[in-house]
């Protein structure tokens, strides 16, 4: 295809391209687009006629890519990022009249102690953006980044993708919320003898605070475990059960007196709390603009 034949090209294609790559579920895609499942099929039909492939054959409830998808794909995603940047670039920002929508992964802890006064921040600059928060952890930022559902993450994180960028914000200290009376900090026997209970994502019942703990030979018996930490202040108030809780977490929970927040009795080996983004919008002027801000209010103290 000759430059002038890419006058006849719908780039909305390649854009369905991508996610049905991605995804491989129609439904999926129609999800992620913002489209009908019968549009996604229709884009489906015209791309296998533009590519003269099937391009992706159905496998139970699943699309298998064929081999010429693979590397189509291999070949056009790259492509489309430089697209995405360069035009990205070439937009001026000014955040009092911008309408962008920013798409953030965050984890719970950093959504629930943190991101309040960010939003707080960004609608005072920005009044007429609009923000889309996705639910991330270590798990599942890599994908969100690498598909291009969020633009930029703050969690605890391990691997990403080859382009994506990351900054230390602070190091995730941890208190520990209890709603009993009872005067004076807990003492590890008294911490160790406590039910417990565990805000986690996936449903485990340990976490690094177990590995802390096996360190100086002891352990805890978790009697709950909820998947965000908004519910805590009403499971805990009047219970014997505490919770080991990020600081910034803790310092909202603790806010109105109901519960209170106590140093760990034992040394804890603290994660790291990080921004994470995609290198695509490394030099896009408000992608840059929202990464400011957040250094400036998910970041520690200086």
């Amino acid at each position: 295809m000759n430059r002038n034949e890419l006058r006849h090209l719908d780039m909305n294609l390649l854009v369905v391209f991508e996610a049905l790559m991605i995804e491989r579920n129609l439904t999926r895609v129609g999800e992620k687009l913002f489209i009908t499942q019968s549009t996604v099929s229709a884009a489906l039909s015209r791309l296998r006629d533009l590519f003269d492939d099937p391009l992706l054959i159905r496998n139970g409830r699943q699309m298998e890519p064929t081999p010429r998808a693979l590397h189509i794909f291999e070949e056009v995603r790259p492509a489309m990022d430089v697209i995405s940047a360069a035009v990205s670039r070439a937009k001026a920002f000014d955040p009092a009249t911008s309408t962008n929508v920013f798409r953030l992964g965050l984890s719970d802890d950093a959504e629930f102690g943190l991101f309040p006064a960010l939003l707080n921040a960004l609608q005072q600059e920005a009044p007429n953006i609009t923000v889309v928060v996705r639910r991330a952890n270590f798990l599942l930022m890599p994908a969100l980044l690498a598909s291009g559902e969020i633009s930029v993450g703050v969690s605890y994180t391990t691997d990403l993708p080859a382009n994506a960028k990351r900054r230390k914000l602070r190091d995730i200290g941890v208190k520990v919320l209890r709603g009993d009376s009872r005067p004076g900090p807990l003492t590890l026997d008294e911490y160790c003898a406590r039910p417990h209970a565990l805000v986690s994502f996936s449903g485990d019942l340990s976490g690094n605070i177990d590995n802390d703990l096996a360190n100086v030979g002891r352990c805890r018996k978790v009697v709950l475990a909820v998947p965000q930490f908004g519910s805590l202040r009403a499971l805990l108030r009047n219970t014997e059960m505490v919770a080991t809780v990020p600081d910034y977490a803790a310092c909202i929970l603790a806010e109105d007196g109901v519960l209170r927040a106590d140093d760990a009795p034992f040394a804890i080996n603290e994660s790291e709390l990080s921004m994470v983004w995609s290198g695509v919008y490394d030099s896009d002027p408000a992608e840059s603009w929202l990464r400011e801000r957040i250094l400036q209010y998910m970041a520690a103290p200086a």
